[in-house]
């Protein structure tokens, strides 16, 4: 018996498929956005507290009650948005099921979901997935702003949403006030949803992260998706949340209910200590990661590679091709086993994959020692080319 057709239209994630990899060749892993450094104290201890507190069967389907109101209070205190945790608010695993829970529930055959490029590997999948059509706007390089011109263009009668990841992964590009508007003014034009995917929205270093439901008639048209991972430092957590309208809370909660149940009943508790963090946690968090920025930046630069200076998220997109005529592929796996540094090719992000040929993506995220032996290992680079 043959799989279904949809499947063959995508591969397996080529991030996680690269950690693999380095596992074998005893990299350095720069490929996969995970920390390797410990999470926040209060919240392990609020997780074992509610382990050994008997916490251990299903939470409600749609988020503890607790956590849900925390994730309110969140966006009131950082956004202004009111949110209502029992009609707007739906806990999922991880920010990756409440994207496809979203598409599944929103889209139909024949829908299109504009998406910039480079994208994050999941989105053109979610939207086969859901039977709508993927339609991929480029960003302009080296710096990767959106061209509203191109944007505009791409938007038809048959076009159901937008996504937008800010900051952005792979590129670190953090959309611009004027940018958010522009895309805002099309959306309520053609009233088209904006599905927001913001992981990284605590890592901003150029710029100011802004939510576009908070646009004048934006509120009525936008999904608010985030996670946990990044911000706390638990990617292995799986717990992300989706914020919508009513009217679409009820349906993107059937489908969450028939995907997976719910998240994780005690990390739920745990994860409602995290959001009662002050704004000291935040500021020292940015922090530490544009300290890292700026030392990886170094590195590369030193190495050989070009790229624009990410202004958010915890990536590095970087050309290659003044050091090499490989293609991505081939270039990643190589420096994997031969310099004991792992990356994404930058194919991966790309629906044309020649347009990704000479980009590697590297993740900082890691601790200061697993960035020197990174480093270290790059300065022979040039010489094993």
């Amino acid at each position: 018996m043959l799989a279904a057709r949809r499947t063959a239209t995508f591969t397996e994630s080529v991030i996680r498929e690269m950690t693999r990899i380095a596992t074998m060749h005893q990299a350095v892993n720069l490929a996969q956005g995970f920390p390797d450094f410990p999470m926040p104290e209060p919240m392990k201890d609020a997780a074992c507290a509610a382990i050994h507190g008997d916490i251990n069967q299903y939470a409600v389907t749609w988020g503890t009650p607790v956590l849900r109101q925390a994730i309110a209070e969140k966006y009131r205190r950082w956004y202004q948005m009111e949110v209502d945790p029992d009609a707007n608010v739906t806990v999922t695993c991880g920010a990756t099921e409440a994207m496809a829970s979203v598409f599944m529930a929103l889209m139909d055959p024949g829908d299109e979901v504009i998406i910039p490029e480079p994208f994050y590997e999941n989105y053109g999948p979610d939207a086969i997935l859901a039977g709508a059509s993927p339609v991929f706007v480029p960003l302009d390089q080296p710096n990767w702003t959106l061209d509203m011109d191109r944007l505009r263009k791409a938007f038809t009668p048959r076009t159901k949403a937008i996504i937008i990841n800010t900051p952005h992964n792979p590129t670190g590009r953090v959309l611009t006030r004027e940018e958010m508007t522009a895309i805002a003014e099309l959306c309520v034009e053609h009233n088209v949803w904006a599905i927001t995917d913001a992981p990284y929205e605590h890592m901003v270093y150029a710029g100011h992260h802004h939510e576009i439901a908070t646009w004048p008639g934006m509120r009525e048209r936008t999904i608010t998706i985030s996670s946990l991972s990044k911000t706390y430092s638990c990617t292995g957590w799986r717990i992300g949340w989706i914020i919508a309208p009513p009217a679409q809370t009820g349906p993107i909660r059937k489908v969450h209910d028939f995907l997976t149940v719910g998240a994780p009943a005690p990390l739920q508790t745990a994860a409602a200590v995290g959001f009662a963090f002050d704004a000291d946690y935040y500021n020292h968090f940015c922090a530490m990661y544009k300290q890292k920025r700026e030392y990886m930046a170094g590195v590369l630069r030193d190495a050989g590679f070009k790229f624009a200076m990410p202004e958010g998220a915890y990536y590095i997109f970087a050309d290659f091709s003044e050091l090499s005529d490989l293609d991505d592929v081939t270039f990643a796996k190589w420096m994997t086993q031969e310099i004991g540094v792992a990356t994404v090719p930058g194919s991966s992000f790309f629906s044309k994959k020649e347009d990704g040929r000479k980009f590697t993506r590297f993740a900082f995220c890691k601790k200061q020692e697993t960035l020197e032996n990174a480093a270290h290992r790059l300065s022979g680079l040039k010489a094993a080319l």
